[in-house]
C-alpha cells in the first residue's frame, strides 16, 4: 500500500508539472499576441542585462587566464630544456660549472613558484568568482517562470470575476491560487533585486584584485629572473676571459628573401663556399689572347666579384636566346634550348612566383630566356632536372634563380 501511495504521489506530481508547463505556454502565447498583459519590471531587466554581461566578461577572463597559465608552463619547459643543454655542453674543467648548474636549478624553481602562485592567487579566485553565477542564473530563470504563473493566476481570477455567470467557489479558489503565486514570485523577486546589483558592483574590486595579483607576481618573477640572468652572464664572462683566444665572431649572414623586385639582384651565398670566391679557369685553350697561359687566373671585373666560379669550356653558343647547332637542343630527353647543367650549392627560398625554390644538391637544366631583355645580371633561367624528368613541361616548371647559388656541373 505504501508503494502504491508513493507511485500515486509521483504520478500526481508529474501531472501537476505537465499542467503547469501547459498553462505557462498558453499564457506566453496570449501575451505575445497581445491578448493578455504582462507584468514588466524595467529595473530588474536592466539588472539581468548587467548580469549576463558580467558573466560573459568573467568567462572570457577565465579562458584567457588559463591560456596565459598554459603559456607560462610552456615557457618554463622551454627554459628548462635550454638550461639542460647548457649544463650538458659546459665542460667539467671550465670555471663556473657549479654556479651555472645552481643557476639552472634556481631558474626551474622560480618558474614553478611563479606558475603555482598564479594558480593560487588568480585562477582559483577566478573560479570562485564565477562559481556563484550558475545558481543565480538558475534562480533568474525560475523567477521568470513564477512570474508567468502569477500573471496566469491573475488573468484566471479576473476572468472569473468578470464572467456573466459567477461561481463563487471557483472565484475563491482562483483568488487563493493567485495569492499563493504572488507570494512565491515576490519572495524570489525581492532576493534577486538585492543580489544582482550587489554582484554587479563587486566586479570592480574583483578585476582590480585579479590584475593587481597578476601584475605583482609577474613583476617579482622578472625581477628575480633578471638576477639569475645577470649571475649567468657573470659566469660566462669569466669563461670568456679564460678562453679569450677562442672567441667566436658572429658574421652577418645574407637573407635569401631580400631580393629586389623588378631588377633582381641575387644575394651572395654563405662565406667560405666555392661560389663566394669566384675565379675563371681555362681548360681547353693552350694559350689565350695577350699571352695568358692555361690555368692562369684572369683579372675580375667589379661585376664578377659576386659571381660563382665559372669553368670556361666548349659549351653550345646562343645568339639572342637561340641555341646554335651542335647544342643539346635536339636531344629528346632535354628541354628545348638546353645549354648546360648547374647544381645548387646552397638552399634558396623563392621570393616570387617566377623563381625556382632550390635545395642544396638540386640539379637545374639551364635554358635561354624567351626574351633576352628580361634577363637580369646574375640570374639564369632553368628547370629542375627532377621536375623535367617527371613532367616534361616547361611552362609549369621553369623559373629564374640566382647564378651565384649554383655551380656548373656540365
Amino acid at each position: 500500500m505504501a508503494e502504491m501511495g508513493s507511485k500515486g504521489v509521483t504520478a500526481g506530481k508529474i501531472a501537476s508539472n505537465v499542467q503547469k508547463k501547459l498553462t505557462r505556454a498558453q499564457e506566453k502565447v496570449l501575451q505575445k499576441l497581445g491578448k493578455a498583459d504582462e507584468t514588466k519590471d524595467e529595473q530588474f531587466e536592466q539588472c539581468v542585462q548587467n548580469f549576463n554581461k558580467q558573466l560573459t566578461e568573467g568567462t572570457r577572463l577565465q579562458k584567457d587566464l588559463r591560456t596565459y597559465l598554459a603559456s607560462v608552463k610552456a615557457m618554463h619547459e622551454a627554459s628548462k630544456k635550454l638550461n639542460e643543454c647548457l649544463q650538458e655542453v659546459y665542460e667539467s674543467d671550465w670555471p663556473g660549472r657549479d654556479e651555472a648548474n645552481k643557476i639552472a636549478e634556481n631558474s626551474d624553481l622560480l618558474w614553478l613558484d611563479y606558475h603555482q602562485k598564479l594558480v593560487d592567487q588568480a585562477l582559483l579566485t577566478m573560479d570562485t568568482y564565477l562559481g556563484q553565477f550558475p545558481d543565480i542564473k538558475s534562480r533568474i530563470a525560475k523567477r521568470g517562470r513564477k512570474l508567468v504563473d502569477y500573471d496566469s493566476a491573475r488573468h484566471h481570477f479576473e476572468s472569473l470575476q468578470t464572467a456573466k455567470k459567477k461561481d463563487e467557489a471557483k472565484i475563491a479558489k482562483a483568488e487563493e491560487e493567485l495569492i499563493k503565486a504572488q507570494k512565491v514570485f515576490e519572495e524570489m523577486n525581492v532576493d534577486l533585486q538585492e543580489e544582482l546589483p550587489s554582484l554587479w558592483n563587486s566586479r570592480v574590486g574583483f578585476y582590480v584584485n585579479t590584475f593587481q595579483s597578476i601584475a605583482g607576481l609577474e613583476e617579482n618573477f622578472h625581477k628575480e629572473m633578471s638576477k639569475l640572468n645577470q649571475n649567468l652572464n657573470d659566469v660566462l664572462v669569466s669563461l670568456e676571459k679564460q678562453h679569450g683566444s677562442n672567441t667566436f665572431t658572429v658574421k652577418a649572414q645574407p637573407s635569401d628573401d631580400t631580393l629586389a623586385k623588378g631588377n633582381k639582384s641575387p644575394s651572395p651565398p654563405p662565406d667560405g663556399s666555392p661560389a663566394a670566391t669566384p675565379e675563371i679557369r681555362v681548360n681547353h685553350e693552350p694559350e689565350l689572347a695577350g699571352g695568358a697561359t692555361p690555368g692562369a687566373t684572369l683579372p675580375k671585373s667589379p661585376s664578377q666579384s659576386s659571381l660563382p666560379a665559372v669553368v670556361v669550356e666548349t659549351f653550345p653558343a646562343t645568339v639572342n636566346g637561340t641555341v646554335e647547332a651542335g647544342s643539346g637542343a635536339g636531344r629528346l630527353d632535354l628541354p628545348p634550348g638546353f645549354m648546360f647543367k648547374v647544381q645548387a650549392q646552397h638552399d634558396y627560398t623563392a621570393t616570387d612566383t617566377d623563381e625556382l625554390q632550390l635545395k642544396a644538391g638540386d640539379v637545374v637544366l639551364v635554358i635561354p630566356f624567351q626574351n633576352p631583355e628580361e634577363q637580369d645580371e646574375g640570374w639564369l633561367m632553368g628547370v629542375k632536372e627532377s621536375d623535367w624528368d617527371q613532367h616534361k613541361e616547361l611552362e609549369e616548371c621553369r623559373g629564374v634563380f640566382p647564378e651565384n647559388f649554383t655551380e656548373r656541373v656540365q
